[in-house]
C-alpha cells in the first residue's frame, strides 16, 4: 500500500513538473519572458533539466534578467551533468567563445561530441567544424565531413553549406561538384547567405551545373542583399558584363563598393576600375 502510494505521488510530481514547465514554455512563445522565468526558476531549482537549460538561455540572452554569461554557464553545466544536449551544445558554446568561463577550445569539443553524440544537429556541425580547422582536436577531413554529414541529413543549414564546401574543395570526400551543388542548393533554399552565394558563382562558372548567367545574378543578389561581400562582387561582375542582368556600371560600381565597404579585396579593386571608367 505504502509502495502504491509512493508510485502515485511520484507521478502526480511528475506531471506538476510536466504541467508547469509548459506552462513556462507557454509564456515564453507569447514574449512573455518575466512569467516565463517565473515558471522555469523552481523547477530548474528542484533539479528539471529543461528548465534549468532555458534558464540558461534566459541569462545568455538577457531576457527578463540582466544578461550574465556565468550564470548562464551555471545552468548550462547543471543541466548538461544531467545529459540535457541542448544544454550540452550551449556550454560547448560557452567555452568555445570563453563567455562565463575562461576560453577552452578543448573543453568546447568535448561538450560538442556529448550533444553530436544524442543526434544535436547544431553540436554535429560546429564539431565538424572544429575537426575541418583542427581546433583542439587533429584536422580530419574525414570526420569533419562525416560529422557535417549527420547534422545536414538533419536539415542543419550550416552543415549542410559545410558539406557542399568539403565536396567541392574535395576534403574528406572525392570532389565532386554535382554534390557541392546539391547541397550548397539545400542550405541557400533555408537562406543561407554564403549557400546563395556559392550557388551564384557555380552557375557563372558552370561548376556542377549547367552556365546560367540569369540564375547566377539571381543567387548572387538573395547573398548580396543579406551581406555576403563575395556575392555583391559576383552580382558587380555581372552588373558591369552585362551577363544574366542588363549591363548598368552604375549599378557595378555601386555593388563593388558595398563589397569594398565590407572589406572585400576584390570589391576595391573593381570599384577602382569602374571609377576610373567615369561611372
Amino acid at each position: 500500500m505504502k509502495k502504491t502510494i509512493l508510485i502515485a505521488g511520484l507521478l502526480l510530481s511528475q506531471f506538476s513538473f510536466a504541467a508547469d514547465f509548459q506552462k513556462g514554455n507557454d509564456c515564453f512563445d507569447r514574449k512573455d519572458y518575466d512569467c516565463a522565468v517565473k515558471e522555469w526558476k523552481p523547477l530548474a531549482d528542484q533539479g528539471h533539466s529543461g528548465a534549468q537549460s532555458n534558464l540558461g538561455n534566459m541569462y545568455a540572452d538577457g531576457q527578463s534578467v540582466k544578461q550574465d554569461y556565468f550564470k548562464a554557464a551555471e545552468w548550462y553545466r547543471k543541466a548538461a551533468e544531467q545529459g540535457n544536449s541542448k544544454a550540452q551544445y550551449n556550454l560547448g558554446l560557452r567555452y568555445y567563445y570563453g563567455q562565463g568561463v575562461k576560453q577552452d577550445y578543448f573543453k568546447a569539443a568535448e561538450w560538442y561530441r556529448k550533444a553530436a553524440e544524442q543526434g544535436n544537429s547544431d553540436a554535429q556541425n560546429n564539431l565538424g567544424s572544429m575537426y575541418a580547422d583542427g581546433q583542439s582536436v587533429k584536422q580530419d577531413y574525414f570526420k569533419a565531413a562525416e560529422w557535417s554529414r549527420k547534422a545536414a541529413e538533419q536539415g542543419n543549414s550550416k552543415a549542410q553549406y559545410n558539406l557542399g564546401l568539403r565536396y567541392y574543395l574535395g576534403q574528406g570526400v572525392r570532389q565532386d561538384y554535382f554534390k557541392a551543388v546539391e547541397w550548397f542548393r539545400k542550405a541557400a533554399e533555408q537562406g543561407h547567405p554564403q549557400a546563395n552565394g556559392n550557388l551564384g558563382f557555380m552557375y557563372a562558372d558552370g561548376q556542377g551545373v549547367k552556365q546560367d548567367y540569369f540564375k547566377a545574378a539571381e543567387w548572387s543578389r538573395k547573398a548580396a542583399e543579406k551581406g555576403d561581400s563575395n556575392a555583391q562582387v559576383t552580382l558587380g561582375l555581372s552588373y558591369y558584363r552585362g551577363q544574366g542582368v542588363r549591363q548598368n556600371k552604375r549599378q557595378a560600381k555601386e555593388w563593388f563598393g558595398i563589397a569594398c565597404d565590407n572589406q572585400n579585396p576584390d570589391g576595391c579593386k573593381n570599384y577602382s576600375i569602374v571609377n576610373e571608367e567615369g561611372y
